[in-house]
Parts: C-alpha cells; sequence; structure tokens
C-alpha cells in the first residue's frame, strides 16, 4: 500500500459500493470508507496528512455533505473534496461550489467517473510533467538539429516562437534543470542569430536573398492593403513590447478579438530613432536622414524630438502608394495616463477617419526605469517575471479599456511594436568614444571600437544603411545579450546594468517582433 493515494470516502450506502471501491484499488488507490459526516471528521482529525482525496455523499442522516464540507475546508482547506450527489438541482451545485468545492458528482456513478475525478485532481500534474518532459526533450531535439543546419529568416522566426513558448509553458515548473537546458539552448540560438545576422542583414536591406518582411514593409505591405479596401485601421504600435510579452497579454485579447498572429524583423539598430521611424515612414534610416537630417543629429541619443515627425512620414508614405489621408488625421502618441485618457474619450470622434495611429510608450518607460529602479528590479528581476508584470500592467490599462472599445467597431486592429528588448547579464568594453549615452546597445562614433566577438563592427553604417554624420563615422552594435562598458566607468556600469533589459543590439528577443492583425469578433473580416 506505500505509495498509494489514499481516498476517504464518505458515504451512508458505502456496502453498495464495494466494486467501486475494488475497482480504485486495483488502479492503486488505497480507500477508507466511513458512514457519515461525523466519521469522516473523526478520521482527519485523527491523521490530517495521511488522507488525498475525500469523496463526500450529499444526503446523509445526521451532519449532510454540505456541512461536512464546509468543515472539512474550513479545517483542510488544501484537502481535494468531490461531492456525490443524487440531486441535479443547480441551487445545490452553486452551493457545493460556493463553498469551494474542486468537483462534483451526480448519482449513479460508475467507476471510471470516480477514476477519472481522482485522476484529475491527484494526477493531473504529475501526467502533465511527464508528458511536458517528453516533449520538450522532441523539441530540444529538433532545435539542435535545426540549429546545425542552414536556417533563414522564416525558419528563425519558427526556431524562436518555438523557444518563447517554452519559455512560457516552463514558467510554472519546478524542475530548475529543465529551466535552465531551455536557457543553455536559447543562448545558444542567439549565438548563431546573430552571425546569420551578420551574414544576411546587409542583403535584405538590398532587396536580395528573400528578404523576410522588415520594418519598412509594413505600411506598404500590411496597413495599405487594408485601407485600400476600404478598411477603417487603427495602427497601435506598444513601443519596445517583446514576442513573449505580446504572447502573455494575448489571451486577454482574443476574448474581444480573432486575432491573425505572425512575426518581422526590426531594422538595426533596434532602437525608436531608427526602427520606428523606418516603421511609419516606410524608409531607411540613412534615407529618412536626407529628408530629415535634424533627427540623427546625435546618433548615439534618443529624444522625443527624434520622432516628431512620424505623423508626416506616414502620411508621405500612404501618398506615395496613391492614398491620400487628412493631414489632420488622429495620430496619437501615449506617454502617461493622461494621454490614455484622452485617447479614451476621443474614440467616438474618430469614426470617420479611415485611420488611427497610437504608439505607447508604457513599455519602453517600464524597460528603462527597470535600470534605475530597485523595486521594479525586485519585482521584476528575470524575463518571466518581467513577461508576468507587463501582463498584469496590461490587464488594468487604459491602452487595455480603449483595445475593448474599438472590439465594439467596425474596424481592423493593428497591434505591432518598432522592437523587444534582451536580458543583458555580460558587459564588454567599448573604446574611442566621449559621453555616457544612454544605449548600451550601439554606439557611433570615428573610432569606436569593442570586442569583435561581442559586437557587429561597421566601418561603413551606410551598408546597413544607416545614417553617417561624417565620412569617419563607425559604428558597433553588440551581440546576443551583452552591453556596451566604458573602461574607467566597469564597476558602475556593471552594477547597475547588469541583468538589465536593453535594446539596439542583434538578438531574437529585439528583432523578431510581433504582429497581430485583430478583427473584432462578430464584425466580419
Amino acid at each position: 500500500m506505500a505509495g498509494r493515494k489514499k481516498v476517504l470516502w464518505v458515504d451512508d450506502e458505502i456496502e453498495f459500493l464495494r466494486s467501486h471501491i475494488m475497482f480504485l484499488e486495483t488502479r492503486g488507490y488505497s480507500v477508507i470508507p466511513v458512514f457519515s459526516g461525523d466519521d469522516a471528521l473523526h478520521v482527519l482529525n485523527e491523521k490530517p496528512k495521511e488522507f488525498d482525496i475525500v469523496l463526500l455523499d450529499e444526503q446523509m442522516p445526521g451532519k449532510d455533505g454540505l456541512t461536512t464540507l464546509e468543515e472539512i475546508k474550513e479545517l483542510y482547506p488544501e484537502l481535494p473534496v468531490v461531492m456525490v450527489t443524487k440531486s441535479e438541482e443547480e441551487r445545490l451545485m452553486e452551493d457545493a461550489f460556493g463553498r469551494k468545492i474542486d468537483g462534483y458528482l451526480t448519482k449513479p456513478v460508475n467507476p471510471s467517473q470516480i477514476l477519472s475525478v481522482c485522476k484529475r485532481l491527484l494526477d493531473s500534474r504529475q501526467i502533465m510533467s511527464s508528458q511536458l518532459n517528453q516533449q520538450f526533450v522532441r523539441d530540444y531535439s529538433e532545435n539542435r538539429v535545426a540549429l546545425s543546419s542552414t536556417l533563414d529568416a522564416r525558419r528563425w522566426i519558427r526556431l524562436f516562437t518555438n523557444l518563447t513558448r517554452w519559455d512560457i509553458e516552463l514558467q510554472g515548473v519546478e524542475d530548475e534543470g529543465l529551466r535552465q537546458t531551455h536557457a543553455g539552448q536559447r543562448s545558444d540560438c542567439n549565438a548563431v542569430f546573430a552571425e546569420f545576422i551578420a551574414e544576411n542583414y546587409p542583403a535584405w536591406i538590398k532587396g536580395n536573398k528573400n528578404p523576410p518582411l522588415l520594418s519598412v514593409d509594413i505600411v506598404e505591405k500590411v496597413l495599405f492593403p487594408r485601407l485600400e479596401k476600404g478598411k477603417k485601421v487603427y495602427f497601435i504600435v506598444l513601443d519596445c513590447m517583446r514576442f513573449d510579452q505580446y504572447c502573455a497579454i494575448e489571451p486577454l485579447l482574443r476574448t474581444y478579438y480573432s486575432i491573425e498572429r505572425g512575426c518581422y524583423f526590426s531594422l538595426l539598430p533596434t532602437s525608436t530613432p531608427f526602427a520606428r521611424n523606418a516603421l511609419f515612414s516606410g524608409m531607411y534610416p540613412a534615407e529618412i536622414a536626407q529628408q530629415q537630417p535634424r533627427i540623427y543629429k546625435d546618433l548615439n541619443e534618443e529624444s522625443d524630438a527624434q520622432n516628431k515627425y512620424e505623423k508626416k512620414m506616414l502620411a508621405e508614405k500612404l501618398k506615395s502608394l496613391g492614398m491620400s489621408i487628412k493631414r489632420d488625421y488622429p495620430f496619437e502618441i501615449i506617454k502617461n495616463t493622461e494621454d490614455s485618457q484622452k485617447v479614451l474619450k476621443n474614440i467616438p470622434s474618430y469614426n470617420k477617419q479611415p485611420l488611427v495611429a497610437i504608439v505607447a510608450d508604457f513599455v519602453d518607460l517600464l524597460t528603462h526605469s527597470r535600470s534605475t529602479s530597485s523595486i521594479l528590479k525586485e519585482i521584476a528581476p528575470d524575463e518571466t517575471a518581467f513577461r508576468s508584470l507587463t501582463n498584469s500592467w496590461f490587464q488594468h490599462s487604459i491602452i487595455f479599456q480603449i483595445l475593448k472599445e474599438l472590439s465594439k467597431k467596425d474596424c481592423t486592429v493593428i497591434l505591432t511594436t518598432d522592437h523587444g528588448s534582451t536580458f543583458c547579464t555580460r558587459g564588454t568594453e567599448v573604446y574611442g568614444i566621449q559621453g555616457l549615452a544612454r544605449n548600451l546597445r550601439y554606439k557611433f562614433g570615428a573610432t569606436v571600437t569593442s570586442d569583435e566577438r561581442h559586437s557587429i563592427f561597421l566601418s561603413d553604417p551606410g551598408v546597413y544603411k544607416l545614417p553617417s554624420v561624417s565620412e569617419e563615422n563607425c559604428c558597433i552594435i553588440a551581440k546576443e545579450n551583452y552591453y556596451f562598458i566604458h573602461p574607467d566607468k566597469f564597476e558602475n556600469f556593471q552594477k547597475q546594468y547588469q541583468n538589465s533589459f536593453q535594446h539596439g543590439g542583434v538578438s531574437m528577443e529585439e528583432m523578431i517582433i510581433p504582429l497581430a492583425i485583430m478583427t473584432p469578433k462578430g464584425n466580419g473580416s
């Protein structure tokens, strides 16, 4: 009997259930029968940790099932209790569930039903864990094989989305070894991914090598075709949203929308002045600089001024595609609660507009604030917690309220981001640059250098269609999860930025970003 799960079965007609008890015992359970609620409480008080589950008859002389249930749950709240009753009254079910019943069966019950409920409540975690382990081993092996082969951009997206799925699957698993194995594989993938980008990115931006969907393609290939068909479109950008953060909020959105989810590649550097401007303009940074040279006056800094032409550039891009929109079309930037409330209030006024663009900065602000806030570091010490924090914010955010309001409209919502972020754990020294620019994943300068194993060096940023402020300008972009540290500030930088979320560099988490085409449920496609 050692190692068997123990069942306490409470029924005043227990003698008629001998065949059921024998069936359970042949399936590995040990069953102790008692005839009343008082007997059940006596047995539990005598051996409070011995039983794994209680099967409780609802109609018994003396102390009835509901009263017994209430007393058991008061004394042993974690002990699963299944009510077995002849009554199918809805009121009785509601009373039972209100008193925290774990399962409910209606007589006559057959042995398989009893076995099923016991397995669901007692063995499901073990069964799921075993199946999860088997599936993980299969996927881990398949990923290793894929990593040793030649991957194109689309296969990298599939690999990354699979890894992200396991990030989420394993967050509730107690096996730390499994999580470490997965983290090791993801690190290996990022190392190979960085070499893949270094080799293929220059060809992509020239239109060679069958390039994947890039930031510059979204307006022309995703937004414009829907506007051209007469669809009303809300184009919403959650700045700096990682793919796993999107996956965390997607279940909330699916309550209100039918969603077609995909991914595409952010431009380099994966930073707002470059990737977000490219997203709205459909142009590469070097092309943008020719029209708006003031945007890239200081390539090492980020400021709101660098994105003040987005509304104009989006309108000009659509015009170049043959579609004119009003110069004063809604283009909302949400930086705080007041901005969010304003957009929520203005939703009725958007009804006659074919296009509404909304940029929300909260995830980006959260990402940067975490580097300097000890409280945020404590709340979100790793990627799992950061993903959970994003989900918690979103559930209670006005952004979610806005999306729920839009789900009542006949429209299409395109939800995306400009880039993601990566969890930086390793510092690497950077030389040949003055000042302490905020971005730690890319640097511009005439003599800027770093360890070539940890970064991509561009003697000519024009190869990546990046602007040059002088003929001697160079650029370095960090790979994997490295961040740049000034040698004379090594200890300070390491203390502040180790295990921080940064963006601007080359990693799957920064470059492979979500694109969701969302149709309100019930409003057609």
